[in-house]
């Protein structure tokens, strides 16, 4: 099955599912697990089976009626799907409290995704810095220059959502294709760039909102 087409045609929800799909399979491995099923896939992951199976027909034969699923297959099998073998620069714009933070942030072990560069105004003293682990951190006004360079195509963008889309025009004239958006805003893009955000403000507003749910249950 081309990987690609089985990308563009793959449902959203399939989709987020895949790194958990991923994380569990590495785990099982690490355990010595050699063979599941979608039952125990579905009590370690909280999706139901009949979605697990749903999401897993989608990519073809992964597994045999009777006999489950191989633990490695599907772990090599969705770590290739989602990259994990790459080498995935990326470039952090906007380095306040939330651009420290991620900074910071320890990918999963045997990804290969790396924050390479930072950015921000040259009002900020980090800028002209660079972090404990070697990371640079540049002015905005060479981002550009700086990304075209060293073909970086992903960035993360943690700005103030007033000068989220000037960034994020810079950003695709630059060449990036990927964006992982934390500003609070819905940006413009071109079809062939792919924006995946993150409203912080709004994923608590939806777990406060099953909190009440819950306690109204009691």
């Amino acid at each position: 099955m081309n990987e690609n087409k089985v990308s563009k045609n793959l449902p959203k929800a399939t989709a987020k599912r895949l790194p958990q799909y991923y994380r569990l399979f590495k785990s099982l491995v690490d355990e010595n697990i050699s063979r599941t099923n979608s039952q125990l896939i579905s009590e370690k992951i909280g999706v139901d089976a009949a979605t697990i199976r749903r999401d897993f027909s989608l990519f073809g034969e992964l597994g045999r009626r009777g006999y489950g699923y191989e633990t490695q297959t599907l772990r090599d099998f969705f770590g290739e799907l989602l990259g994990q073998d790459q080498e995935t620069p990326i470039a952090l714009i906007g380095v306040g409290n939330l651009g420290r933070a991620l900074l910071h942030y320890h990918f999963q072990e045997r990804n290969k995704m790396r924050i390479t560069q930072a950015y921000d105004i040259a009002g900020n003293p980090l800028v002209g810095t660079q972090t404990d682990d070697g990371i640079p951190i540049y002015n905005i006004s060479d981002l550009e220059k700086n990304v075209k360079k060293s073909k970086i195509k992903t960035a993360i963008l943690s700005v103030r959502k007033e000068n989220a889309q000037e960034v994020v025009d810079d950003l695709i004239k630059a060449g990036i294709k990927g964006i992982l958006n934390f500003a609070p805003i819905r940006l413009h893009v071109p079809s062939d760039v792919v924006v995946q955000s993150i409203d912080l403000t709004k994923e608590l507003q939806t777990l406060l909102f099953f909190m009440g749910n819950n306690e109204k249950n009691e």
